[in-house]
Parts: structure tokens; sequence; C-alpha cells
């Protein structure tokens, strides 16, 4: 079994990361270990993605983000689902959103090459895709003025 512990995501590092991957109406964005829901929401409510669904295993977290989601209204949009990212199907994902560690980065490669179509973008908080080339790499500052990194991987694009 894969631990990650639990950091949210900065909010300025989630608009950093749905920015550097272009999201936008036709995107389908997949977030692997969601947490509170944040990115998808985000996804949904700034960006107007197609449709947005989150991942998580942690039942607490996953009733805070469906609650969440009813909240702000936008369950034809948002998608929370209660499982574990490596069992999910993530083919329909045009990006898929990361804030795991490198090494269940590095063991979801195979999935990723397997299920992911060539152009999806791939992006990744703090942590690299072992072995992969990001196409872009941004430092952001979050609202405290602490330093992320935030890498971008392009399916297609990534050796």
């Amino acid at each position: 079994m894969v631990y990650v512990p639990y950091v949210p995501t900065p909010y300025a590092v989630v608009r950093a990361m749905l920015k550097l991957a272009n999201t936008g109406p036709g995107d389908v964005v997949y977030d692997l270990g969601c947490g509170d829901g944040r990115i998808v929401l985000i996804a949904a409510k700034e960006f107007g993605v197609k449709r947005a669904v989150g991942i998580e295993k942690d039942p607490e977290r996953y009733k805070a983000a469906l609650t969440r989601v009813r909240e702000e209204g936008l369950e034809g949009k948002v998608e929370i689902k209660l499982g574990d990212f490596f069992e999910e199907d993530i083919s329909e994902a045009t990006v898929v959103t990361l804030f795991l560690l490198t090494s269940v980065n590095e063991m979801l490669k195979p999935k990723f090459e397997r299920e992911l179509k060539p152009g999806t973008r791939v992006v990744s908080h703090e942590f690299r895709i072992p072995g992969w080339k990001p196409e872009k790499v941004v430092d952001v500052r979050d609202e405290n003025g602490l330093s992320h990194v935030v890498y971008l991987y392009v399916i297609g694009r990534h050796l």
C-alpha cells in the first residue's frame, strides 16, 4: 500500500498548475489524491473545464471533498471518487494533476504510459517524474511567500 501524507496544495499553486497546463473548456482534469477537492473545484469554477474528477482514498477527505462540490453546486461538473488512483481508469483525462512523492510518481509511470493519450498534460507539484523530461518547470510563490516548483510533462514528448 502506498502512503502519501496529506498536505493541501496552496491556492496560488493550484492556479499556477492549471494555467501551466493551459487548462480550458475542452479539458477533462483528473486530480490523483484530491484531498479536499480544491484542484478539481478551481478547474471547474475558474478554468471552465468540461469535467473534473478527483480520486481520494481517505474516506474523511473524500466526504469533505464531496461536501465542497455540493456547496459549490458543481455536481454536474465535478466528480469525486472514493478509491485508489492506481485502480481507476484515467484514460479520458487531458490534464492530470499530482502532489505525490517522487517514488509514487515513479510507480505511476507505467499507468500513465498505458492509459494517457499523446498530448495529455501531467502537472506535478514539487516532485519530478523520474526519467521523464519536463516540458516546462516553473517556480511559484504561494500566499505566504514560500517557493514551490511545478513540473509540466506532455505525454508523447516526455522521454
